[in-house]
């Protein structure tokens, strides 16, 4: 029972350190730009057929 509940707080805590660092950095460098976040997730996606312009 505690595997199965320590895998979500796990995750969870996972994704609130995740924030963390994302809030660091846009507060150090600025807001992440969409159409480069969109192009990032088309390659790792292996979605670049016809989009020279994603990398």
């Amino acid at each position: 029972m505690s595997a199965y509940v320590e895998s979500p707080i796990q995750r969870q805590l996972e994704r609130d350190r995740l924030r963390e660092l994302i809030e660091d950095a846009e507060a150090a460098h600025g807001p992440v730009d969409q159409s480069a976040v969109d192009a990032t997730r088309a390659v790792l996606r292996g979605e670049t057929a016809g989009s020279a312009d994603a990398a």
